[in-house]
């Protein structure tokens, strides 16, 4: 059981890396002011923001659930974590009634990897515990945002689809507020009491799930602490008396230590998300794009000093030899990293927290000296790092505005259970599918079969998730250091001026950032020039960035920061 992650990765590679992380080993396992600017939020507008009064008026009542209390709870930003034996025996019941009327719902959601068939063991039982017949029109998560936009654009649309805040650009945003229902009447205020799990759900997760100021999107609830770690190889480092860096120089010297190109040995894959936290750069992977407000002026992260020392830092790196060369290929650090780094290829790359257990229940057998462990993000310049937080969630499933009511119910019915906390028998039915079939008790512990690795992958926590978890029952040692390394990334952790605000940008501005990405990755491997970076960056506020700048603090201006 993994964490609910609702963020990609702030790289290159946000589009593909839940191939292996996230949302794949979450199921294989187990997260203001007034409508700003463009109209009210009774217009239905496309651009803006709604938070303060208008967004109270909108949101869900939140009631906590205490199922089963944590072994480590949530503190700064992180995730609930549950390290002792589950008692799979005392499962409590969160669902005592079918809510669902028996109705079919079509979901067109993003899969990595090969999808199941439609009838298999784990769809069968979840749609009988649920009462609705869920019908999965499951997608290429690497193609997505193309067959996405195809969708929306036509009269053909499911009734559930779900949209990963990656995926928000180009005219998908505008197509999210025209043709998704108003889920406000079935769960505003007191009325989302007859769905107690979402009830449960954190506010800042629904405060993002506001779209042209109505609640429209059912949201998967994540830590706001980042989700990039450090990993690294802490069994070879403590065979080889390696110490962990402290900061950008003792990188790079230990870098330089490891690596011994001659016996296939590097230090460590591409390293630029590593170098925005050390660098203390704003987020830039999720709608607002790097924008705070400093010293009373409204700046985005690629205009600071630190984003390009931070690229400068990581172009060193390669120039140095210390980064494996599929890195430099640009091969995928989510889905092609594991045999070489299990190999010992390099010893440190980041990623997903979810990778810290799925590489361990990788190796478990075949590789029990193995250990993969989360190294603390170091200050570049030997202080405290200044990480910046990641928003509470940026997964939403929605509803098509043209199903009837008995459709939504029945959706809301299946995000009911899929919502429910761990130590309930629907959280463990979600997440490891039926006892038998989909995974068997091993010394207390539910261990996946081959089927059910095969059925129970990211397919009903899209649709809805409870408050961000973390419990690995074959792992709770990973669990504990997941937990406690959120919690201390947490407390260097700021919140931008637009934290938890769901805004949607013109669409004439909406890909102005596009290019950056692939730009940031030349720079890095020598290919192009900082003084690249600093003509683009002239281009963009030439193209429309200062009147995107000027929008932006429009919103401030007439709603204030969010926090």
């Amino acid at each position: 059981m993994t964490p609910n992650v609702a963020s990609a990765p702030p790289g290159a590679s946000r589009r593909s890396f839940l191939a292996s992380t996230a949302l794949a080993t979450a199921a294989v396992a187990g997260g203001m002011p007034l409508l700003a600017a463009c109209g009210g939020a009774d217009s239905g507008s496309r651009d803006g923001t709604t938070s303060g009064k208008d967004a109270r008026k909108i949101l869900p009542a939140y009631i906590a659930q205490n199922v089963v209390a944590p072994d480590i709870p949530a503190k700064n930003g992180s995730a609930v974590g549950f390290t002792s034996r589950l008692d799979l025996a005392g499962l409590k019941t969160s669902v005592p009634r079918k809510l669902g009327k028996g109705g079919r719902v079509t979901v067109m959601s993003p899969f990595w990897g090969s999808p199941p068939k439609n009838d298999n063991a784990y769809y069968r039982a979840m749609n009988d515990l649920i009462g609705v017949d869920v019908r999965w029109q499951n997608q290429d998560g690497n193609t997505y945002e193309q067959k996405l936009g195809a969708v929306l654009a036509s009269s053909d649309i499911p009734d559930v689809v779900v949209v990963p805040g990656w995926n928000m650009n180009g005219k998908i945003p505008s197509a999210v507020t025209g043709k998704f229902a108003d889920l406000g009447p079935y769960l505003s205020g007191d009325a989302v009491k007859e769905y107690p799990n979402l009830a449960a759900i954190p506010t800042d997760a629904w405060q993002r799930s506001i779209f042209g100021g109505r609640l429209r999107g059912l949201p998967m609830p994540a830590p706001y602490v980042t989700n990039i770690v450090p990993l690294y190889r802490k069994d070879v480092f403590d065979k080889e008396g390696y110490a962990v860096p402290r900061s950008a120089d003792e990188f790079m010297a230990l870098a330089k230590e490891i690596t011994n190109a001659r016996a296939k040995r590097w230090a460590c894959l591409d390293m630029k998300w590593t170098a925005f936290q050390a660098f203390g750069v704003l987020s830039g992977a999720e709608k607002p794009l790097g924008w705070n407000l400093v010293d009373g002026h409204l700046v985005n992260r690629i205009e600071t000093p630190e984003y390009l020392e931070a690229l400068e830092w990581t172009r060193k790196l390669f120039a140095a030899g210390v980064v494996h060369p599929d890195a430099r290929l640009g091969k995928s650090q989510a889905t092609d990293a594991g045999p070489k780094f299990a190999a010992g290829e390099f010893l440190i790359y980041p990623n997903d927290i979810s990778q810290w257990w799925s590489r361990t229940a990788e190796q478990a057998v075949h590789n029990p000296q193995f250990e993969i462990w989360g190294m603390d993000v170091f200050g570049h310049d030997g202080g405290k790092p200044v990480l910046w937080a990641t928003q509470p969630a940026n997964i939403f499933a929605f509803v098509n505005k043209k199903a009837s009511e008995a459709v939504i119910r029945d959706v809301l019915a299946v995000a009911d259970v899929t919502a429910a906390p761990y130590g309930t028998k629907e959280y463990m039915l979600t997440n490891y599918g039926v006892e038998g079939t989909h995974y068997t008790v091993k010394d207390g512990v539910p261990v996946k079969t081959d089927q059910g690795n095969i059925d129970v992958m990211n397919a009903y926590v899209m649709i809805a998730s409870p408050a961000a978890t973390i419990a690995h029952p074959d792992f709770p040692e990973v669990a504990r250091g997941q937990v406690e390394w959120q919690q201390r990334m947490g407390a260097l952790t700021r919140k931008s001026s637009f934290y938890g605000m769901q805004i949607t940008e013109p669409a004439r501005w909406t890909n102005l950032s596009n290019d950056f990405e692939q730009l940031e990755d030349d720079i890095v491997r020598g290919r192009r020039k900082i003084a690249d970076m600093q003509q683009a960056v002239s281009d963009w506020k030439r193209k429309g960035g200062d009147r995107l700048r000027d929008w932006y603090k429009k919103i401030l201006d007439d709603n204030g920061p969010s926090h």
